[in-house]
Protein backbone atom coordinates (compact mmCIF):
# COMPACT_ATOMS: atom_id res chain seq x y z
CA UNK A 1 0.00 0.00 0.00
CA UNK A 2 2.84 2.40 0.77
CA UNK A 3 4.52 2.00 -2.66
CA UNK A 4 1.15 2.49 -4.34
CA UNK A 5 0.54 5.73 -2.46
CA UNK A 6 4.06 6.91 -3.29
CA UNK A 7 3.57 6.61 -7.04
CA UNK A 8 0.11 8.17 -6.78
CA UNK A 9 1.45 11.16 -4.87
CA UNK A 10 4.33 11.51 -7.32
CA UNK A 11 2.15 11.60 -10.44
CA UNK A 12 -1.29 12.49 -8.98
CA UNK A 13 -3.27 11.11 -11.92
CA UNK A 14 -6.28 8.86 -12.27
CA UNK A 15 -5.18 5.26 -12.71
CA UNK A 16 -6.79 2.17 -14.11
CA UNK A 17 -5.80 -1.04 -12.35
CA UNK A 18 -3.52 -2.08 -15.20
CA UNK A 19 -1.80 1.32 -15.30
CA UNK A 20 -1.22 1.23 -11.55
CA UNK A 21 0.12 -2.33 -11.85
CA UNK A 22 2.67 -1.30 -14.48
CA UNK A 23 3.79 1.71 -12.40
CA UNK A 24 4.00 -0.41 -9.27
CA UNK A 25 6.27 -2.97 -10.91
CA UNK A 26 8.71 -0.18 -11.76
CA UNK A 27 8.51 1.30 -8.25
CA UNK A 28 9.19 -2.09 -6.64
CA UNK A 29 11.96 -2.90 -9.14
CA UNK A 30 10.64 -6.44 -9.40
CA UNK A 31 12.67 -9.24 -10.90
CA UNK A 32 11.11 -11.35 -13.65
CA UNK A 33 10.55 -14.17 -11.16
CA UNK A 34 8.74 -11.82 -8.78
CA UNK A 35 6.61 -10.43 -11.60
CA UNK A 36 5.55 -13.94 -12.62
CA UNK A 37 4.99 -15.40 -9.16
CA UNK A 38 1.49 -16.82 -8.81
CA UNK A 39 -0.83 -18.15 -6.14
CA UNK A 40 -2.00 -21.76 -6.01
CA UNK A 41 -4.96 -20.94 -8.25
CA UNK A 42 -2.73 -19.32 -10.89
CA UNK A 43 -3.44 -15.65 -10.16
CA UNK A 44 -0.55 -13.20 -10.19
CA UNK A 45 0.41 -12.39 -6.59
CA UNK A 46 1.40 -8.75 -7.08
CA UNK A 47 -1.68 -7.94 -9.16
CA UNK A 48 -3.95 -9.64 -6.62
CA UNK A 49 -2.36 -7.77 -3.72
CA UNK A 50 -2.69 -4.52 -5.67
CA UNK A 51 -6.43 -5.13 -5.95
CA UNK A 52 -6.70 -5.50 -2.19
CA UNK A 53 -4.39 -2.55 -1.55
CA UNK A 54 -6.77 -0.45 -3.62
CA UNK A 55 -9.76 -1.74 -1.65
CA UNK A 56 -8.15 -1.10 1.74
CA UNK A 57 -7.00 2.41 0.80
CA UNK A 58 -10.49 3.19 -0.47
CA UNK A 59 -12.04 2.00 2.80
CA UNK A 60 -9.62 4.24 4.71
CA UNK A 61 -10.63 7.22 2.54
CA UNK A 62 -7.14 7.70 1.07
CA UNK A 63 -8.21 7.07 -2.52
CA UNK A 64 -11.51 7.48 -4.32
CA UNK A 65 -13.21 6.13 -7.43
CA UNK A 66 -14.09 8.98 -9.83
CA UNK A 67 -15.48 6.51 -12.36
CA UNK A 68 -15.83 2.77 -12.78
CA UNK A 69 -12.52 0.92 -12.96
CA UNK A 70 -10.40 3.99 -12.11
CA UNK A 71 -9.10 5.54 -8.92
CA UNK A 72 -7.11 8.54 -7.71
CA UNK A 73 -5.97 10.13 -4.47
CA UNK A 74 -8.49 11.77 -2.18
CA UNK A 75 -7.64 15.04 -0.43
CA UNK A 76 -6.78 12.95 2.63
CA UNK A 77 -4.40 10.79 0.60
CA UNK A 78 -2.73 13.81 -0.95
CA UNK A 79 -2.13 15.27 2.50
CA UNK A 80 -0.30 12.25 3.94
CA UNK A 81 3.39 12.81 4.67
CA UNK A 82 4.70 9.51 3.33
CA UNK A 83 8.31 10.35 4.21
CA UNK A 84 7.45 9.90 7.87
CA UNK A 85 5.73 6.55 7.32
CA UNK A 86 7.72 3.33 7.26
CA UNK A 87 4.85 0.93 6.58
CA UNK A 88 1.15 1.08 5.79
CA UNK A 89 -0.79 -1.98 6.94
CA UNK A 90 -4.14 -2.75 8.55
CA UNK A 91 -2.91 -1.56 11.93
CA UNK A 92 -1.91 1.82 10.47
CA UNK A 93 -5.21 2.20 8.59
CA UNK A 94 -7.18 1.49 11.76
CA UNK A 95 -6.72 5.15 12.74
CA UNK A 96 -9.30 6.00 10.06
CA UNK A 97 -12.87 5.42 11.26
CA UNK A 98 -14.16 4.25 7.90
CA UNK A 99 -11.52 1.51 7.74
CA UNK A 100 -12.16 0.39 11.32
CA UNK A 101 -15.87 0.12 10.52
CA UNK A 102 -15.05 -1.92 7.41
CA UNK A 103 -12.95 -4.39 9.42
CA UNK A 104 -15.58 -4.97 12.09
CA UNK A 105 -17.22 -8.39 12.28
CA UNK A 106 -20.84 -8.96 13.18
CA UNK A 107 -20.67 -11.86 15.65
CA UNK A 108 -23.69 -14.11 16.00
CA UNK A 109 -22.58 -16.06 19.04
CA UNK A 110 -20.34 -15.78 22.11
CA UNK A 111 -17.41 -17.61 20.56
CA UNK A 112 -17.20 -15.12 17.71
CA UNK A 113 -17.47 -12.17 20.09
CA UNK A 114 -13.79 -12.37 20.97
CA UNK A 115 -12.74 -11.73 17.35
CA UNK A 116 -14.79 -8.56 17.02
CA UNK A 117 -12.74 -5.62 15.79
CA UNK A 118 -9.51 -7.66 15.69
CA UNK A 119 -7.09 -6.59 13.01
CA UNK A 120 -5.26 -9.63 11.64
CA UNK A 121 -1.52 -9.43 12.20
CA UNK A 122 1.12 -11.86 13.44
CA UNK A 123 0.60 -11.35 17.16
CA UNK A 124 -3.19 -11.37 17.03
CA UNK A 125 -3.47 -14.38 14.74
CA UNK A 126 -1.88 -16.46 17.49
CA UNK A 127 -4.95 -15.82 19.64
CA UNK A 128 -7.37 -17.21 17.06
CA UNK A 129 -7.99 -20.72 15.81
CA UNK A 130 -7.63 -21.26 12.03
CA UNK A 131 -11.42 -21.65 11.54
CA UNK A 132 -11.98 -18.35 13.37
CA UNK A 133 -9.48 -16.60 11.11
CA UNK A 134 -11.20 -18.01 8.02
CA UNK A 135 -14.61 -17.01 9.38
CA UNK A 136 -13.49 -13.44 10.06
CA UNK A 137 -11.80 -12.94 6.72
CA UNK A 138 -14.76 -14.49 4.91
CA UNK A 139 -17.02 -11.95 6.62
CA UNK A 140 -14.77 -9.10 5.48
CA UNK A 141 -14.83 -10.38 1.89
CA UNK A 142 -18.60 -10.77 1.95
CA UNK A 143 -19.22 -7.31 3.40
CA UNK A 144 -17.02 -5.72 0.76
CA UNK A 145 -18.81 -7.68 -1.96
CA UNK A 146 -22.19 -6.47 -0.68
CA UNK A 147 -21.02 -2.85 -0.87
CA UNK A 148 -19.82 -3.35 -4.44
CA UNK A 149 -23.11 -5.02 -5.43
CA UNK A 150 -25.17 -2.19 -3.97
CA UNK A 151 -23.08 0.46 -5.71
CA UNK A 152 -23.48 -1.33 -9.05
CA UNK A 153 -27.25 -1.53 -8.57
CA UNK A 154 -27.51 2.17 -7.70
CA UNK A 155 -25.43 3.12 -10.73
CA UNK A 156 -27.91 1.45 -13.06
CA UNK A 157 -31.43 2.48 -14.06
CA UNK A 158 -34.74 1.85 -12.29
CA UNK A 159 -35.63 -0.54 -15.10
CA UNK A 160 -32.47 -2.52 -14.37
CA UNK A 161 -33.46 -2.70 -10.71
CA UNK A 162 -36.94 -3.95 -11.55
CA UNK A 163 -35.45 -6.69 -13.73
CA UNK A 164 -33.01 -7.58 -10.94
CA UNK A 165 -35.94 -7.97 -8.56
CA UNK A 166 -37.57 -10.32 -11.05
CA UNK A 167 -34.41 -12.40 -11.38
CA UNK A 168 -34.00 -12.63 -7.61
CA UNK A 169 -37.58 -13.65 -6.90
CA UNK A 170 -37.54 -16.26 -9.66
CA UNK A 171 -34.26 -17.79 -8.49
CA UNK A 172 -35.75 -17.91 -4.98
CA UNK A 173 -38.63 -19.97 -6.36
CA UNK A 174 -41.36 -17.36 -6.79
CA UNK A 175 -43.12 -16.08 -9.86
CA UNK A 176 -43.83 -19.25 -11.80
CA UNK A 177 -41.91 -18.93 -15.06
CA UNK A 178 -39.45 -16.12 -15.61
CA UNK A 179 -41.59 -14.83 -18.47
CA UNK A 180 -44.67 -14.60 -16.25
CA UNK A 181 -42.71 -12.79 -13.57
CA UNK A 182 -41.20 -10.34 -16.04
CA UNK A 183 -44.65 -9.45 -17.33
CA UNK A 184 -45.92 -8.81 -13.82
CA UNK A 185 -43.18 -6.54 -12.47
CA UNK A 186 -43.03 -2.85 -13.29
CA UNK A 187 -46.27 -2.72 -15.21
CA UNK A 188 -49.09 -2.19 -12.74
CA UNK A 189 -48.28 1.39 -11.68
CA UNK A 190 -51.28 1.07 -9.41
CA UNK A 191 -51.21 3.37 -6.39
CA UNK A 192 -47.96 2.25 -4.82
CA UNK A 193 -47.76 -1.26 -6.31
CA UNK A 194 -44.91 -1.82 -8.74
CA UNK A 195 -45.65 -5.43 -9.55
CA UNK A 196 -47.55 -8.61 -8.84
CA UNK A 197 -45.90 -12.00 -8.82
CA UNK A 198 -47.14 -15.53 -8.17
CA UNK A 199 -46.11 -17.09 -4.88
CA UNK A 200 -45.79 -20.48 -6.56
CA UNK A 201 -45.63 -21.95 -10.04
CA UNK A 202 -49.36 -22.74 -10.02
CA UNK A 203 -50.26 -19.13 -9.29
CA UNK A 204 -52.43 -20.06 -6.30
CA UNK A 205 -51.58 -16.88 -4.44
CA UNK A 206 -50.21 -13.46 -5.35
CA UNK A 207 -47.49 -11.31 -3.81
CA UNK A 208 -47.67 -7.57 -4.36
CA UNK A 209 -44.34 -5.79 -4.70
CA UNK A 210 -42.91 -2.34 -4.39
CA UNK A 211 -39.32 -1.98 -5.63
CA UNK A 212 -37.62 1.35 -5.04
CA UNK A 213 -34.04 2.23 -6.03
CA UNK A 214 -33.67 4.92 -3.39
CA UNK A 215 -30.89 6.64 -1.45
CA UNK A 216 -33.00 8.08 1.37
CA UNK A 217 -34.42 6.09 4.27
CA UNK A 218 -37.86 4.64 3.64
CA UNK A 219 -40.23 6.03 6.26
CA UNK A 220 -43.58 5.12 7.76
CA UNK A 221 -45.60 7.19 5.22
CA UNK A 222 -44.17 5.08 2.37
CA UNK A 223 -45.23 1.89 4.14
CA UNK A 224 -48.67 3.36 4.86
CA UNK A 225 -49.10 4.17 1.17
CA UNK A 226 -48.15 0.62 0.24
CA UNK A 227 -50.56 -0.75 2.85
CA UNK A 228 -53.35 1.33 1.37
CA UNK A 229 -52.59 0.02 -2.11
CA UNK A 230 -52.68 -3.56 -0.79
CA UNK A 231 -56.03 -2.92 0.88
CA UNK A 232 -57.47 -1.62 -2.40
CA UNK A 233 -56.44 -4.88 -4.06
CA UNK A 234 -57.72 -6.97 -1.12
CA UNK A 235 -54.18 -8.35 -1.05
CA UNK A 236 -52.80 -10.36 1.86
CA UNK A 237 -49.09 -10.40 1.05
CA UNK A 238 -46.70 -7.60 0.18
CA UNK A 239 -42.94 -7.16 -0.20
CA UNK A 240 -41.23 -3.77 -0.13
CA UNK A 241 -37.72 -3.91 -1.64
CA UNK A 242 -35.34 -0.95 -1.57
CA UNK A 243 -31.64 -0.23 -2.09
CA UNK A 244 -31.60 2.00 1.02
CA UNK A 245 -32.96 1.16 4.49
CA UNK A 246 -36.10 1.47 6.60
CA UNK A 247 -36.78 3.71 9.57
CA UNK A 248 -37.76 2.17 12.90
CA UNK A 249 -41.30 3.48 12.45
CA UNK A 250 -41.49 1.92 8.98
CA UNK A 251 -40.39 -1.46 10.35
CA UNK A 252 -43.00 -1.34 13.12
CA UNK A 253 -45.73 -0.35 10.67
CA UNK A 254 -44.81 -3.19 8.30
CA UNK A 255 -44.85 -5.79 11.08
CA UNK A 256 -48.44 -4.94 11.97
CA UNK A 257 -49.54 -5.57 8.39
CA UNK A 258 -47.44 -8.61 7.53
CA UNK A 259 -45.41 -6.72 4.92
CA UNK A 260 -41.95 -8.16 4.31
CA UNK A 261 -39.19 -5.54 4.12
CA UNK A 262 -35.98 -6.09 2.16
CA UNK A 263 -33.39 -3.34 2.52
CA UNK A 264 -30.11 -2.95 0.63
CA UNK A 265 -28.19 -5.15 3.05
CA UNK A 266 -30.76 -7.96 2.91
CA UNK A 267 -31.06 -7.60 -0.86
CA UNK A 268 -27.34 -8.11 -1.44
CA UNK A 269 -27.25 -10.95 1.11
CA UNK A 270 -29.97 -12.75 -0.85
CA UNK A 271 -28.13 -12.13 -4.11
CA UNK A 272 -25.02 -13.77 -2.67
CA UNK A 273 -26.98 -16.63 -1.10
CA UNK A 274 -28.75 -17.47 -4.36
CA UNK A 275 -25.80 -16.72 -6.63
CA UNK A 276 -27.34 -13.79 -8.50
CA UNK A 277 -24.76 -11.41 -9.98
CA UNK A 278 -21.91 -13.18 -8.19
CA UNK A 279 -19.80 -16.26 -8.79
CA UNK A 280 -17.60 -18.44 -6.63
CA UNK A 281 -13.99 -17.33 -6.99
CA UNK A 282 -12.52 -19.96 -4.72
CA UNK A 283 -13.82 -22.39 -2.09
CA UNK A 284 -12.20 -24.01 0.93
CA UNK A 285 -13.10 -27.20 2.75
CA UNK A 286 -12.28 -27.72 6.42
CA UNK A 287 -11.85 -31.42 7.16
CA UNK A 288 -11.99 -33.32 10.43
CA UNK A 289 -11.36 -36.95 11.32
CA UNK A 290 -14.19 -39.39 10.69
CA UNK A 291 -14.05 -41.27 14.00
CA UNK A 292 -16.39 -44.02 12.78
CA UNK A 293 -13.87 -44.95 10.13
CA UNK A 294 -11.34 -45.84 12.83
CA UNK A 295 -13.73 -47.70 15.13
CA UNK A 296 -12.80 -51.37 14.76
CA UNK A 297 -16.24 -52.48 15.97
CA UNK A 298 -17.70 -51.13 12.73
CA UNK A 299 -15.64 -53.51 10.59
Amino acid sequence: MLPLLRIMQLHDVTYSLKEAYAALLQELECTEDEKNETMEDGRNIIFYRLQWAKTYLKKAGLIEYPRRGHFNLSSLGRGLNLKSIERIDSKYLSQFDSFSEFRKTNPSNGKEQKIKNIQINVSEVEELTPPEIISQQSKILKDDLKIELLNLIKNNSSQFFEKLVVDLLVVMGYGGSHQDAAQAIGRTNDGGIDGIISEDRLGLDKIYIQAKRWENTVGRPDIQQFKGALADQVAKKGVFITTSNFSKEAVESAKKSGIVLIDGDKLTSLMIEFGLGVQVERSFHIYKIDQDRFDEDNF
